[in-house]
């Protein structure tokens, strides 16, 4: 919960954090219900807790939320980009280099993120991720703008299987 409220206030890394903890104790002891004893957290426990979130179950939880409570009930414009996540680069001087990524699908007119998933590059590619996202949405309302990349004859053969329109 801290976290989510320290990100959302603009702290972004494990120190800004602490430090949102720290100047907002009195309110969040308060609003969480947690008792005087409880201590404010320091940077390293916010690291140390961040690096034991299963990244996969968030993912999972944040698109059962999305399906919850985003409602698309006429076309929509959206598109599917993939963003790496700092720091999970590994073997970076070598040709066994990998990284994670999170591609997600988004609305063109609000940014609002429809479905995610996570992409490790020595696993999956974002073709076929994207392509799993397509179908995870099909059904929806929704109108897909994909890059050159996306522009495969199985790409566009998935898309006319899932009715929707590139």
């Amino acid at each position: 919960m801290l976290v989510l409220l320290g990100t959302l206030c603009g702290y972004r890394g494990y120190r800004p954090l602490a430090d949102f903890a720290k100047e907002q104790w009195p309110i969040l002891r308060e609003l969480l219900a947690l008792p005087p004893s409880t201590r404010i957290p320091s940077y390293s426990t916010f690291r140390r807790v961040l690096l034991r979130v299963d990244f996969d179950s968030l993912v999972g939880l944040f698109n059962q939320w999305s399906r919850a409570f985003i409602t698309l009930t006429e076309p929509t414009w959206v598109a599917a980009d993939g963003k790496s996540i700092r720091s999970t680069l590994t073997d970076y001087s070598s040709s066994y280099q990998n990284f994670v990524s999170t591609v997600s699908v988004f609305t063109h007119q609000t940014g609002v993120v429809l479905q995610l998933q996570v992409m490790e590059n020595k696993k999956s590619s974002a073709i076929e991720v994207v392509r799993q996202l397509i179908t995870a949405l099909s059904g929806q309302p929704v109108v897909f703008t994909l890059d050159a990349l996306h522009c495969q004859k199985k790409q566009r053969h998935t898309l006319a299987n899932k009715a929707n329109t590139i």
